[in-house]
């Protein structure tokens, strides 16, 4: 896989020059202090989702082009126009009955890959996958064939939001949602609206996202009930509160952060433990790691540190891909508060737990831009992440 050579805050540095707008220009049509942007552009602040969203808008941009959208490598080229290929006969089945056993195992090795970070064996599955999935709900037309097949658009928008393949990732809901129509389910109802509003979240358009959020929440809640109710209602709150996290006007988006908080806090203490429906996960521990996050995106970094115990303890129950997340989050918290060598720390913990994360989440590879900036001495760990994260030190 390769990736845009520009982590965020450097990429935006060369946005602007593109289009012949100076720094101060840039600053005040996005509403932002020209000292911050002249830091972010240089490497001494990293850049924040909402900082950049807003940067985005203001050049004219997908939000996409400010993080950098990745490549596959020329190998996985072929996978690639595969799966688009897949993706436009969503309503053309193949003429051969595929076995349930074997979509359910390859369901099953698909949630396997995304929950390590392997996306180059995703990419490399999911073509064949989609269209036998595609095959099989078509033929045998029932709710857990169709399931299955959102299941697999869910790993096809996934896989198109790690690289910020927007068009992808918003097609794949699109689908998604429609397979879920096709035999109503109301918990695969729940999952769609989601991922659906991670596509607004991909886009910068928080606002949006919330509203299809809260309106998720309604349905789940007076639709559903039990287990499948609390963890419907938590996995959009889970994605509530990132949403509100992101939005520009921290006042606001405290005050809906909160109210996500809560509520994903009530629904996971009346599901007691981490549980897995569908591929997605929730729980009291997953709860845990996005609380840290919506903190750090508030701009509340110490309040993050704070919770650095909980979460590591939260940690040993989850994924490495939440793993790796998560410690990407707590070096954010650390450059802010001047602990560039926890930074690196949590990085190479992050790395470690999910290598093929180091070229694909930017904001990973922005806080090592600006760890590398602060750093005045050779350091080998360092070299080591730049390398893996495909960034000079």
């Amino acid at each position: 896989m390769r990736t845009s050579p520009l982590p965020p805050g450097a990429n935006v540095a060369a946005l602007r020059k593109e289009r012949g707008l100076s720094q101060a220009r840039l600053a005040r049509l996005a509403n932002v202090s020209l000292s911050l942007l002249s830091k972010v552009e240089v490497g001494d602040r990293t850049l924040t989702h909402a900082t950049a969203a807003v940067l985005a808008r203001a050049m004219g941009v997908p939000l996409s082009e400010v993080l950098g959208r990745s490549r596959v490598a020329p190998s996985g080229d072929q996978c690639l126009a595969a799966l688009r290929s897949a993706m436009r006969d969503y309503d053309v089945p193949g003429g051969q009955r595929v076995e349930d056993a074997r979509i359910a195992v390859d369901v099953r090795t698909v949630a396997g890959h995304r929950d390590a970070f392997r996306v180059s064996e995703l990419l490399v599955m999911l073509p064949g996958l989609l269209r036998d999935a595609t095959t099989r709900a078509h033929l045998v037309n029932t709710a857990g064939a169709w399931m299955d097949l959102v299941e697999v658009y869910s790993a096809v928008y996934w896989l198109a939001a790690r690289h910020r393949w927007t068009d992808m990732a918003e097609l794949a809901v699109t689908l998604q949602r429609w397979a879920v129509e096709q035999r109503p389910n109301l918990l695969g109802a729940a999952v769609a609206a989601r991922d659906r509003a991670g596509a607004y979240l991909n886009g910068g358009d928080y606002e949006g996202g919330l509203a299809l959020v809260d309106r998720a929440v309604v349905e789940a809640e007076s639709r559903l009930s039990g287990d499948e109710r609390a963890f419907a209602v938590g996995v959009l709150n889970l994605r509530g509160m990132t949403l509100a996290g992101r939005l520009a006007d921290k006042r606001d988006g405290r005050r809906e952060a909160e109210r996500h908080i809560a509520a994903a806090g009530r629904a996971s203490a009346e599901l007691g433990a981490d549980r897995t429906r569908h591929s997605m996960l929730f729980g009291p521990a997953n709860t845990t790691t996005h609380v840290l996050a919506t903190r750090l995106d508030l701009g509340r970094p110490r309040e993050a540190l704070a919770m650095a115990d909980d979460v590591d303890t939260a940690l040993a129950a989850l994924t490495p891909t939440r793993v790796a997340a998560t410690k990407v989050n707590l070096a954010r918290a650390q450059v802010d508060t001047g602990d560039r060598d926890g930074a690196l720390e949590s990085l190479s913990t992050a790395w470690d737990a999910a290598p093929q994360m180091a070229v694909l989440n930017p904001m990973g590879r922005e806080v090592l831009r600006v760890v590398s900036s602060l750093h005045q001495r050779s350091n080998p760990r360092l070299q080591r992440l730049c390398e893996l994260a495909g960034l000079a030190p």
